[in-house]
């Protein structure tokens, strides 16, 4: 059988291998493909299995793949394959679930560190000549900014909230949790789950962790941001189309917030008139909290074995019917 990736390189830009995924058939691999529906048609050409990160599989192409039997998604979102086409069709969709929480979580507490820290900025200082140049022993551009007691309130608290939430309260942290589903098992006397009004009004950081869906997107915007903390700080790894940008910028740039850290935009890679490339105090890295070898590793492997349970009559992580 024919096997074809259509943007490998994400995930394996050169320090993993995909040997083992020979032994199931003719492998072709393609670094990127791109989004136009002719050209992704050509490049599946007789596969009857493909893998796609974030390549878009919409019905009009997979209605032109007839020998296709299985995809297998890359990530943990599917949004870039037309499951209903797909189970029409016949096609098994499998995802990868679970395989970033560590890397993520531990991303998240890297951004926070920053804007208490700004590291970065100090360290640019230092290799500018400015503590050399300075009167006293030590010198700070920005206010240092310490965790202990502080609360961070976290919308979405799966796996990866939940992780984050146990970073944060190793450096002294109380936790609010909002989400779609009490879980009242988790709460003790340092993380407490309440509505998204008293979380909203009682974080000095608030760390978004929730899928992307009709009920979340935008959901910190103009209305939102003004029943914050007056100087309380946004951190986004989860998905970029959670935030008005906008209403983020003013926010940032009128004081109401003192900092933003976002690991993704609304668009990607991020359009050069972003209005959050020119706010203030916005820390943004390119979608990179899940991307450690330790998690890429992690999710090649699940992704090995979802095809091999396919396989083998028993396929797991499907994520259609």
């Amino acid at each position: 059988m024919k096997i074809v990736i259509l943007d490998g390189y994400t995930l394996n830009p050169g320090d993993l291998s995909w040997e083992r995924l020979n032994k199931f058939g003719e492998l072709t691999i393609y670094d990127r493909t791109e989004y136009d529906n002719d050209k992704i048609i050509d490049a599946i050409g007789e596969a009857g299995i493909i893998f796609t990160n974030k390549t878009p599989l919409p019905k009009e192409v997979l209605d032109k793949i007839p020998v296709l039997k299985y995809i297998g998604v890359l990530a943990t979102g599917y949004n870039v394959v037309d499951v209903d086409a797909a189970n029409d069709l016949g096609i098994v969709v499998t995802n990868v679930p679970g395989y970033g929480t560590t890397a993520v979580a531990q991303m998240t507490m890297a951004l926070l560190l920053e804007m208490c820290h700004h590291v970065g900025e100090h360290n640019r200082a230092v290799k500018e000549g400015e503590w050399s140049n300075s009167k006293d022993f030590c010198f700070w551009n920005y206010p240092l900014i310490e965790l202990d007691g502080k609360t961070m309130g976290i919308i979405g608290f799966g796996r990866i909230g939940q992780a984050t939430a146990k970073l944060a309260q190793a450096f002294g942290m109380n936790i609010l949790t909002s989400g779609s589903r009490r879980k009242p098992e988790l709460e003790s006397n340092t993380c407490k789950q309440v509505d998204l009004e008293e979380l909203l009004a009682k974080s000095d950081v608030i760390s978004l962790h929730c899928p992307l869906t009709p009920e979340t997107e935008g959901i910190i915007n103009a209305s939102n941001i003004s029943k914050m903390k007056d100087g309380a700080m946004i951190i986004n790894t989860s998905r970029g189309q959670l935030i008005v940008e906008q209403d983020l910028k003013e926010a940032l740039d009128n004081g109401k917030l003192a900092g933003a850290a976002l690991d993704v935009v609304s668009k990607e890679p991020i359009d050069k008139d972003n209005p959050l490339l020119k706010a203030n105090n916005c820390i943004i890295t390119p979608h990179i909290a899940w991307a450690s070898k330790e998690s890429r590793n992690r999710l090649m492997n699940t992704a090995l074995e979802n095809l091999e349970a396919f396989l083998n009559g028993k396929p797991t992580n499907v994520v259609n019917n």
